[in-house]
């Protein structure tokens, strides 16, 4: 049977080790390893493997690739005519910037047009999310809400809604229990995460990710959550200016 072991996984930029060192051997950050508990995956059981088949080129069908407009119009141009189902989208920056805003205000501009939208909300309560939507005038909105952290309630949800757009605000404060490990972390991070996008590759819904940027300027889990997202959107302002 496959035990547990422990690695070290540097917060900036994922490299994993198994020794602790004061210093990334890969970005060179001091004082970034932290220590994590890596649990055993399904296929290091020893269980056979289900045999998928490939499927030819000529015969994937296009036809689920139309972009859906989210109803803003910059927004759209951005994401390069709308959404796509089955993309998963990452919106970073700093605490306050806009971000949950912006995406609500997406919701209800798609929930308004007849889209199911289940809008996550880990960081706030629901009473705090309508008040933010009743300043966006989406007060009498659709949009399905649920203030949750765990990974496993948030899947089966998901499930149960069957929504095709998904709102995590945000990716830091969620958790899985199969991790022993702190939410915000590095192995929390990417494994709820890749779950959430794996969920949602397969039932062909739009994703978006919500993450903070930490004090250094670094989206926390940077490398991990950038190589596992299709689209990564950066919020920046000028700290001189008003906007």
């Amino acid at each position: 049977m496959p035990k547990v072991k422990t690695l070290y996984v540097c917060q900036q930029c994922g490299h994993q080790s198994i020794k602790w060192a004061g210093r990334c051997p890969e970005c060179g950050t001091w004082n970034a390893l932290v220590e994590e508990t890596v649990e055993p995956s399904a296929s290091d059981s020893g269980a056979p493997l289900a045999v998928v088949s490939p499927t030819r080129l000529a015969d994937v069908a296009l036809d689920d690739t139309v972009r859906v407009p989210t109803g803003l119009k910059e927004f759209d141009r951005v994401l390069g005519g709308g959404l796509v189902p089955g993309s998963v989208t990452l919106v970073g920056g700093e605490p306050g910037i806009g971000k949950s805003t912006l995406l609500l205000s997406m919701a209800g501009s798609l929930a308004a047009a007849g889209r199911l939208v289940l809008y996550i909300s880990g960081e706030e309560s629901l009473r705090q999310t309508k008040l933010r939507a009743m300043r966006l005038g989406l007060s009498d909105s659709s949009i399905a809400l649920l203030a949750e952290t765990q990974l496993e309630v948030i899947l089966e949800s998901i499930r149960q809604v069957k929504p095709q757009v998904v709102i995590v605000d945000s990716i830091q404060v969620t958790e899985t229990g199969t991790l022993h490990a702190a939410p915000g972390s590095i192995g929390q991070v990417r494994a709820c995460a890749h779950e959430l996008v794996r969920m949602t590759k397969a039932s062909h819904s739009a994703l978006f990710l919500i993450g903070h940027v930490t004090k250094e300027g670094f989206l926390a889990g940077p490398k991990v959550l950038e190589h596992m997202v299709d689209t990564v959107l950066y919020f920046e302002g000028e700290s001189t200016s008003g906007f």
